[in-house]
C-alpha cells in the first residue's frame, strides 16, 4: 500500500468500502465509475498511470500501485495514460483543509504567470490567504497527498496543458499562458522532462477530426461521475436565471447554459452543453477568456457540482425511507451552484419574503440599472453583473429604487461591502458553523439566507435552511401525508442526513 492510500479519508469510498490495494484492484477490474478520480493506478510494467475506468487490459495485481492523486503517481515516476486521460477524471470531493487548498491550486493560485509570481512568493501568498505558514501548508499537503504544494501545482499545470493540447488548437504561447507557465520554454522543458514527449508531438498524434476547427471559440470538456441529471439541473436554474447575465437554451439536439464571464477584469462568455455518452460537459469559451481558462473551469466544476459522488451520497440518503422515492425519481441529484458567489448572495437577499419569480424580476432590474453592457454572439446575454464596488458605493435610496424596501436595500449594500472586502470567500478549513455565524453577523442576513448562500455559493454540502417553508411542507408530506413540520422538528429529522443535508434539501425542493 502506498503512503498516499494510508492517509485516504473514508468518505472517498463508494459504498463505504475501505480504500486499500485489494478494494482498489477490484474496482479497477470492474472499471467501476464510482471510483473515477478517487484513486489512480500506476502500472509498473509500462510506467504509465491510469484512471480505474481505463479501457486498456487490466494489468496483474503485482504490476499495480495505487495512488489517491495524480501528483503522487507522477512523483513516483509514472506518466499519464493517453487513452483514459487522467486530467479528465472528476475530483475526489472532500471537505477538509487539504482539499480546500488543493482547489485553490487547481484554480491557478500558484501559477507562474500570476503577477510574475515566483514559486516561493506564490506559496507564501497562498499560505497567508489560508491562514497558515508556508511550512504548515507544505506539511498539510504532504500528509494528505504525498507531495509538496509546488509539486501538486506543477502536476496540475502539466495535466491541464495536456488537456488543452488534445482538445484545442491554441498556439503554444497561448496554451502555456493558459496553463500557468511563465514561458513556452519552461513549458516545453518541463513537459519533455516529465512525459518524455514534446508537446507538439502529442498534438500531432491527434487527428483533426477530434478537434473542432470550424469555430474561433475554445472548446474544452469537463468530466463527472455518472449519473448526472442535466435536464433537472437546467430546470432548477431556469426560473432563477439572472436576465441579461445568463440564459438557458432548450433547443435540440442539446440544451445549453450560457452566461457572461468576468474574471480579474477579463470579460467574455461561455456556453455549456451536455455530452451524455461521454459523461462530460462541453464548454465553449470566448477567445478573450483564454488566459483565464484554469480558474474559469475550476469555477464551472463547482457551479455544476461535477465532483459530487452520486453513489456515495445516494447510499447515505437512502438510509431514510422517506427519501427513497425521491432518489428513485431524481437519480444523479446535484446541488446547482453559481459561477460568482456575490451574484447568488445578492439574489438570495432579493428573494427574501418574495417568490422565485419576484426575486428573478428584481435581480433583472438591478442588472439593467447598475450592470455594464456586453457584446456577445447571443442576444440574451446583454450585461455583466454589477461589481461589488459599484453596489457598495450606491446610496440606499438608489438601490431601493428597483422596487425593494429600504431595509432590504441596506442589506444589499451591507453584503456588497462585505464582499468588496474579500470576506465572502471563506478561508480554507472554515467550518459551516463559523460561516453561518459570519454571514448572520451582516445586518439583514438571517439564518435562511446564510444557509442558502453557504449551500449554493460557498459549496457547503451540509448547509440546510431548516426555516424554509417549502422544506417543512415537503418532508411533512412524505412522513405524514400533509401539513408541515416546525423548524425544530425538521432540524431533528435532517440530522440523519448529515453530511449531505444540502442534497436532501434539493430533493425536497424538487418534489414540490
Amino acid at each position: 500500500m502506498t503512503p498516499a492510500l494510508k492517509n485516504a479519508p473514508a468518505n472517498q469510498i463508494a459504498e463505504s468500502e475501505p480504500l486499500n490495494n485489494e478494494s482498489c484492484y477490484r474496482a479497477l477490474a470492474a472499471k467501476d465509475a464510482r471510483f473515477d478520480g478517487v484513486f489512480f493506478v500506476g502500472v509498473k510494467t509500462t510506467g504509465i498511470y491510469c484512471r480505474p475506468i481505463c479501457t486498456a487490459k487490466t494489468p496483474r495485481p503485482s504490476s499495480c500501485t495505487f495512488y489517491t492523486g495524480a501528483a503522487a503517481a507522477e512523483a513516483a515516476g509514472f506518466r499519464p495514460c493517453l487513452r483514459c486521460r487522467p486530467e479528465l477524471a472528476p475530483y475526489a470531493l472532500q471537505q477538509n483543509l487539504a482539499y480546500a487548498v488543493w482547489q485553490r491550486i487547481a484554480a491557478g493560485a500558484l501559477n507562474q504567470n500570476n503577477d510574475n509570481n515566483t514559486a516561493t512568493s506564490g506559496l507564501e501568498k497562498l499560505a497567508a490567504e489560508v491562514g497558515l505558514s508556508s511550512r504548515q501548508l507544505r506539511r498539510v499537503l504532504l500528509q494528505h497527498f504525498g507531495v509538496t504544494p509546488i509539486e501538486l501545482a506543477q502536476t496540475h499545470r502539466l495535466l491541464f496543458a495536456k488537456k488543452l493540447l488534445q482538445e484545442t488548437r491554441l498556439s503554444m504561447t497561448a496554451l502555456a499562458d493558459a496553463a500557468g507557465f511563465g514561458s513556452v520554454r519552461r513549458f516545453n522543458a518541463l513537459f519533455n522532462a516529465r512525459y518524455g514527449l514534446a508537446p507538439t508531438a502529442l498534438r500531432k498524434q491527434h487527428t483533426s477530426s477530434e478537434i473542432d476547427t470550424t469555430q474561433d471559440v475554445v472548446t474544452v470538456r469537463l468530466a463527472y461521475r455518472p449519473p448526472f441529471n442535466w435536464d433537472q439541473m437546467l430546470a432548477y436554474l431556469q426560473p432563477r436565471l439572472i436576465a441579461g447575465v445568463e440564459a438557458v437554451q432548450l433547443a435540440q439536439p442539446r440544451s445549453a447554459y450560457l452566461r457572461n464571464i468576468c474574471i480579474d477584469n477579463v470579460r467574455g462568455w461561455i456556453r455549456v452543453t451536455h455530452l451524455i455518452k461521454q459523461q462530460q460537459l462541453e464548454v465553449e469559451v470566448a477567445p478573450s477568456l483564454t488566459p483565464m481558462l484554469m480558474p474559469l473551469l475550476a469555477r464551472l466544476r463547482q457551479q455544476f457540482d461535477l465532483d459530487a459522488n452520486p453513489a456515495l451520497i445516494t447510499a447515505h440518503l437512502r438510509l431514510d425511507p422517506a427519501l427513497t422515492g425521491l432518489l428513485d425519481a431524481l437519480p444523479g441529484i446535484r446541488v446547482p451552484g453559481t459561477f460568482a458567489p456575490f451574484e447568488l448572495a445578492i439574489r438570495a437577499i432579493l428573494g427574501q419574503q418574495v417568490s422565485v419569480a419576484g426575486a428573478t424580476t428584481l435581480t433583472a432590474r438591478l442588472v439593467s440599472r447598475f450592470g455594464s453592457a456586453s457584446e456577445t454572439p447571443f442576444a440574451v446575454l446583454t450585461h455583466h453583473f454589477p461589481e461589488t464596488s459599484v453596489l457598495a458605493a450606491l446610496p440606499v435610496a438608489t438601490l431601493a429604487s428597483i422596487g425593494i424596501p429600504t431595509s432590504r436595500a441596506e442589506t444589499l449594500r451591507n453584503m456588497a461591502q462585505y464582499a468588496a472586502e474579500g470576506r465572502l470567500q471563506n478561508k480554507p478549513g472554515t467550518s459551516l458553523t463559523e460561516t453561518i455565524s459570519q454571514l448572520t453577523a451582516i445586518p439583514g442576513i438571517g439564518n435562511w439566507t446564510a444557509h442558502y448562500i453557504a449551500l449554493r455559493a460557498l459549496r457547503f454540502p451540509d448547509a440546510f435552511p431548516a426555516g424554509d417553508l417549502g422544506l417543512q411542507k415537503a418532508i411533512a408530506s412524505l412522513i405524514n401525508g400533509e401539513g408541515r413540520l416546525t423548524e425544530k422538528q425538521l432540524t431533528a429529522v435532517a440530522a440523519a442526513w448529515t453530511p449531505w443535508r444540502g442534497y436532501a434539501a434539493l430533493l425536497l425542493w424538487q418534489s414540490l
